[in-house]
């Protein structure tokens, strides 16, 4: 598995899950670290809120840091997600995203009706280059990356078991978890955690789209799966991601939860969710 392939699944898989069942407005954060050859190369910050109204507005931020930023590509990335919460889990309502790679910049939004993706919109515009579009019926069931992220989270003990159908407005993929086993938190090296913490495969699957590089072959036969580890780390029912290992041809990936806090929104922050 690739770093930015590792880094995708892992950014997708961490989504924060408490909008899902929370009982009073809050905020909550989270932020993990990837560590590549001994380095620290990227951070992902996630910042969620959710009103009384199980309204969710969820942001989160990907960048390099340290050595690997001074010495590699420039690379940024901000994804938002917004909608409710229901009896069936999540109703997204939107989604976007802007990715800086190098001096190159390019934003995406998507907006979601009952049927999926309803409209979506490009900067600057994508041609996708013959046989590089996205079929309309892999689109419409798609949801952008953080978006995808919430339907993970919300899954609990079963996030190991489910395919995510994820959508960057030019690359369509799935991505595909499966379930390990379990470790108990002293294996695992998280003593935070209450109970075993269960153990998913993950690997990404090209659907359609353009990709920078084509495949020799299927990706889930060419790629060792990555380890993600989730966990749960207060009262509910639902697991958050705290580690990852993937191995590529360069060394291993390693990633870890950093930090996770949450405090009730102010008055003001739940009036400015109702607009």
């Amino acid at each position: 598995m690739t770093f930015l392939r590792a880094l995708l699944a892992f950014a997708l898989c961490g989504a924060v899950p408490t909008v899902a069942t929370a009982q009073e407005a809050r905020e909550v954060e989270v932020g993990y670290a990837i560590t590549y050859l001994g380095f620290t190369g990227f951070r992902i910050d996630f910042k969620a809120r959710f009103d009384d109204d199980h309204r969710y507005d969820i942001q989160s931020h990907t960048f390099k840091e340290g050595l690997i930023k001074a010495i590699t590509i420039n690379y940024e990335g901000r994804n938002r997600a917004w909608g409710a919460f229901g009896p069936h889990g999540a109703r997204p309502a939107g989604g976007s995203l802007s990715i800086v790679v190098g001096d190159k910049q390019r934003s995406w939004r998507a907006l979601y009706g009952a049927g999926g993706m309803v409209r979506e919109t490009s900067d600057p515009a994508w041609n996708p280059p013959p046989g590089k579009a996205i079929p309309e019926d892999k689109r419409a069931r798609s949801l952008d990356p953080l978006s995808a992220a919430i339907e993970a989270g919300v899954a609990g003990d079963a996030a190991c078991d489910r395919t995510i159908p994820s959508n960057d407005g030019k690359r369509r993929i799935d991505v595909v978890l499966t379930k390990i086993g379990t470790e108990s938190a002293a294996t695992a090296g998280v003593p935070a955690a209450k109970g075993d913490l269960l153990v998913c495969g993950v690997y990404t699957r090209r659907i359609a789209g353009d990709f920078d590089d084509a495949p020799k072959e299927a990706e889930s036969k060419r790629e060792r799966p990555m380890k993600l580890w989730f966990a749960r780390l207060d009262d509910l029912p639902f697991r958050y991601p705290v580690k990852l290992e993937a191995e590529t041809g360069f060394g291993t990936i390693y990633g870890k939860m950093l930090y996770f806090r949450e405090r009730p929104l102010t008055e003001e922050e739940k009036i400015a969710m109702q607009r």
